[in-house]
């Protein structure tokens, strides 16, 4: 049994996994302080995996056809053993690649730990090379000098990293100069994001939406761009090259150029349930499964049978359900990550 299709024969290849729900940042766009400030219930010990729960759901993943994962939180550094997961993942599991996304906090000090673990590569937020307006996106006030540091220190050990950068109208566009020149002098691919409605508490509206194609005519009359084709199917970023050959930039454009239509995600909460797509609002309890007794067998045919009922295709969706002013309750990222 392998690569289960969906109701518009997507099959799966990717797993996000979010390890913790927890994060030492505060986001506005995805854990606004107002919202999980002190006393959030967030989840407790016996709530989430353990690393044989995790080690035994990924398995039967992979034998759905699942050759990436992803570890996501929250904040994923916060969790002491996930370098023990990953090297579960790439020496037990035998997973081809095995990528982590990090707020760079914490990536100084565990860089030597998770690349000795057999990480293949990182990807690390920075919205901002200003460190008021850095603050003021981290909600903490958070100087992003450290986080820079802990890019440095994992590329000095040769961990590939790219830089994720959510881009919001009139508070960090202005930046997307700045942002440019400091990555690709040190080769390291920024991909930008445009700023999306996901879960229900982060205030998006479309006017602080930055469309993908004005971020690249911004871009490209600066450093002139020539488009790249993706690297495999179901890339999500567009990826475009500096013409000068000092590196590239990549485009997730979620809102103005949705690409459901060849999406290969499923995501993984850290209490166990599987959310097939960024906007669900339901999850399904493949934890619970396998805690009430279901053998391998049993677990691959619980997750083939989900994915092949799955119909999501939000982003698709998204400007009809604005247009008739409908809502939609959303999971919040911060629980199934990114």
């Amino acid at each position: 049994m392998a690569h289960p299709a969906d109701q518009f024969n997507r099959t799966l290849h990717d797993l996000r996994i979010s390890v913790t729900d927890r994060c030492n940042f505060r986001c506005p766009y995805c854990m606004p302080k107002e919202v999980f400030g002190a006393g959030y219930p967030f989840l407790r010990d016996p709530q989430l995996m353990t690393l044989d729960e995790l080690t035994r759901i990924v398995r039967a993943f992979c034998a759905l056809g699942v050759e990436k994962v992803r570890l996501t939180g929250g904040e994923p550094l916060l969790r002491a053993d996930v370098p023990d997961l990953i090297r579960l993942l790439k020496r037990e599991l035998g997973v081809k690649d095995v990528a982590l996304t990090t707020n760079g906090w914490l990536l100084e000090k565990l860089a030597p730990a998770l690349h000795a673990a057999g990480l293949d590569r990182l990807n690390v937020s920075v919205d901002s090379l200003d460190d008021v307006t850095a603050g003021k996106l981290n909600g903490l006030g958070f100087s992003i000098t450290r986080v820079l540091r802990g890019i440095d220190a994992a590329a000095a050990l040769g961990l590939p990293v790219k830089i994720n950068c959510v881009v919001q109208r009139g508070v960090n566009d202005g930046e997307l100069p700045a942002l440019c020149e400091y990555f690709r002098t040190r080769g390291h691919t920024l991909r930008f994001i445009e700023f999306m409605d996901v879960g229900n508490t982060n205030h998006w509206s479309a006017a602080g939406v930055v469309p993908a194609k004005e971020i690249v005519e911004r871009i490209g009359a600066l450093w002139p761009l020539e488009a790249v084709g993706p690297a495999y199917r179901g890339e999500v970023a567009a990826r475009y090259r500096y013409r000068d050959g000092r590196g590239e930039i990549g485009l997730i454009s979620s809102v103005t150029e949705p690409f459901c239509r060849d999406c290969h995600r499923a995501r993984l909460s850290a209490d166990g349930k599987l959310y097939t797509c960024l906007f669900a609002s339901l999850g399904w309890d493949v934890l619970g499964a396998l805690r009430a007794g279901a053998d391998d067998a049993g677990l691959e045919n619980f997750l083939t049978r989900i994915w092949h009922g799955r119909l999501d295709r939000y982003s698709d969706e998204r400007a009809e359900l604005i247009a008739k002013g409908e809502t939609r309750a959303k999971v919040e990222m911060s629980y199934i990550g990114g």
